[in-house]
Order: C-alpha cells, then sequence, then structure tokens
C-alpha cells in the first residue's frame, strides 16, 4: 500500500468522501480503520496530513464491493472517520455518501452501463435495507451534468433520485418508535425518539430558549447547550436500543422550530456532537416522519404538506423528502433527490503509522 490505494473523491450530496473497493483494502476491520486514520489524517482538527476536510461532512468513506444478495448489485459500507478522535464508526449509514454510490459502482466496473440510465440496486450494509438509484448514463457512460439542485451545493448536476423501502427501525430492532412512544420526557424535555432511516431525537428548539434559527457556529459555541443536548442523548440511547452511545454518532440530535421559508419545519441537526451545515438524507426522512405522528414536538409545528412532498429546512436551505403512505397512514417507502459529482480519480497515499498513545 505504499505505492497508493485505488481512490474515488467524491461529492455525495452535501458531504464529501472517499469511496474504496473492498479488494483494495485490507480484510479485518482494525487494519482498515487504522488505514483510512491515516488517509484521512485524523485525529487532528484540521487533518492536515491528511485528505479529510477537517470537518464531519467531509471525512467519510464508501467501501463498495459485489452484492451477494440477489435483490441488490453492490454492497456499501458507509465509514465516519472523526476529525479530532482515533475513531472510525459504522454505528450509521449516510444517504449523502449514497448519493455517489451508483455512479461510482459504475466507475469502477461493479454495475454495467446502461443506455440512458442506470438503475443501481445498493445494500446498506449498516443499516440491511436496500436502496434503489438511478444514474444518468446517456451513451453507456456516467454524466454528472444537469439541471437538478439541491440546497447546500452550488450549480446544479445530474440528479440521483433515491428511493428507499424498510426503513423503520433501521438499528433499532425494526421499531420506527423504539421506545414505543411518539412522545419521551427526558430531563425536563419532550422528545420523539425515532429511527426512519436514522435513529434521531427530535426535540423543540424553544425547549432549549432558542428560536430555531440561529447559525451553526453560534450553536457550535454554545458549551451550555451542548452539554444539555448529550445528557439527554446519553439516557435516549439505551432507550432507542442502541446501548451505551458516549463514542458512538448516534442518535443524531434534531431541534425543530417553525419552518420560515415555505418549508414543512426548520431544523438544527447535530452530529451528534456538531451542528449539521444542512441535515443528512435519512435524519430528514425521520424528520418528516415525526412530522406526520398524531403527536410530538415536530407534530406539534410541522406545516404539513397535500402532496406528502416534504420540505425539511436546514441552515443552508432544505432538505426535499417524499413519503408513501398506505391507507391507514402508515409509512411504507421515502424518496428523495440528491446528486454526486466525480472529484478526484486516482492513488491516496496514507500517512505514517502512529505510534499507540
Amino acid at each position: 500500500m505504499s505505492e497508493g490505494i485505488p481512490c474515488l473523491w467524491m461529492r455525495g450530496g452535501t458531504s464529501k468522501g472517499a469511496y474504496f473497493l473492498a479488494r483494495d483494502l485490507p480484510a479485518e476491520r482494525a487494519a482498515i480503520d487504522d488505514l483510512l486514520l491515516r488517509i484521512m489524517g485524523s485525529p487532528d482538527p484540521r487533518q492536515i496530513d491528511g485528505i479529510g476536510g477537517a470537518d464531519p461532512l467531509t471525512s467519510k468513506v464508501a467501501i463498495l464491493s459485489p452484492s451477494a444478495r440477489p435483490d441488490a448489485d453492490v454492497d456499501y459500507l458507509f465509514l465516519q472517520v472523526f476529525v479530532d478522535q482515533a475513531l472510525v464508526s459504522d454505528a450509521q449509514g449516510c444517504g449523502n455518501i449514497l448519493a455517489g454510490v451508483g455512479p461510482a459502482a459504475i466507475e469502477r466496473g461493479l454495475v454495467a452501463a446502461q443506455p440512458g440510465e442506470t438503475p443501481v440496486r445498493i445494500h446498506m450494509v449498516n443499516t440491511g435495507e436496500v436502496a434503489v438509484a438511478r444514474v444518468a448514463t446517456p451513451g453507456g457512460r456516467v454524466s454528472y451534468d444537469g439541471d437538478a439542485r439541491i440546497d447546500g451545493v452550488p450549480g446544479a448536476h445530474a440528479g440521483i433520485p433515491l428511493m428507499f423501502a424498510g426503513l423503520a427501525g433501521s438499528m433499532t430492532g425494526g421499531l420506527m418508535l423504539p421506545s414505543g412512544a411518539p412522545v419521551d420526557r427526558i430531563e425536563g424535555v419532550d422528545c420523539t425518539l425515532i429511527d426512519m432511516g436514522m435513529p434521531i431525537v427530535v426535540m423543540d428548539a424553544a425547549d432549549f430558549g432558542l428560536a430555531g434559527q440561529e447559525r451553526r457556529e453560534a450553536l457550535d459555541a454554545d458549551a451550555a447547550l451542548k452539554a444539555r443536548i448529550e445528557a439527554i442523548r446519553l439516557i435516549a440511547g439505551p432507550m432507542m436500543g442502541l446501548g451505551d452511545v458516549t463514542l458512538k454518532s448516534v442518535p443524531k440530535m434534531t431541534l425543530v422550530s417553525p419552518a420560515t421559508a415555505s418549508g414543512t419545519i426548520s431544523t438544527r441537526s447535530f452530529i451528534p456532537h456538531r451542528c449539521h451545515a444542512t441535515i443528512g438524507v435519512f435524519a430528514a426522512v425521520s424528520v418528516a416522519a415525526a412530522a406526520v405522528l398524531p403527536e410530538g414536538p415536530a407534530a406539534r409545528l410541522a406545516k404539513l404538506p397535500a402532496d406528502d412532498f416534504f420540505r425539511i429546512e436546514h441552515p443552508t436551505g432544505a432538505a426535499e423528502v417524499m413519503l408513501a403512505r398506505d391507507a391507514t397512514g402508515a409509512i411504507t417507502a421515502a424518496g428523495t433527490l440528491r446528486t454526486a459529482r466525480k472529484l478526484m480519480d486516482g492513488l491516496v497515499f496514507p500517512g505514517p503509522a502512529r505510534p499507540s498513545p
């Protein structure tokens, strides 16, 4: 590996990450984690000796391999490489990095391109679900050019529709509401503990003395606020069947408030200790699902759409989520539109091994 490792560096949705083929990495997980920390330059707040961008949103990894499942074309393992800790986590999926999996799978020959458009069935290893991405492939080649726009990303690119089924309880035992209730009171705050693709805790920003429209930098600088949110998170984790979450990146903590830009609801999402510049795809789906519950912070504050097309506002715009529901109102599937772009294709060189602390 001193000669370099094949790597696609891609933007997926509102994140950036390194896409690898499993065959190019070590077989053992501990060796993979060590390698990725050295590639990203962690732990270091600047990630100066690696390719990470000094932000959780740009310190992500996708590992791809052919799928043995009959209902999938490719296996996708998502790994979050922490910036300032020697920690690599598979405790969650990532719907933004997922947006780049279809194009990457075609670029790397895991899926054959079809004329015009290529559907790619993606087994999300972290959670077990299968997503279907539709990738523009005019002339049998991936195209990143198009007129689709998503908030948080400048310019227009080829749209990548993503559809998901079976998201309920993705990491919490198959239950959308793992505690069994739409509202749990934790540390004096009404919380909705929900997992519709991403385990999150939904709370009313007003319960923290906030309007809900604060800049992410101001929220990140509020040590007292973050300590209070973390105290709730540590209690909510076991209630959601996630065990001790002290060193885990889930559940995400989401403050909600009334929408201000013709959306469904406004959010400030902590992932879990820094405020997200936008909101993750699966977190946005979980917020939309919380909004259609009979009660809870999101249900109380949301302005529900007439067409099940939800705009989940975040610090830099809004994420669009579509919910499909049956006659009883139960959510049967969810969809979203993302974009992705290949930024670099080449070899990455990991830094030297670091001595144990």
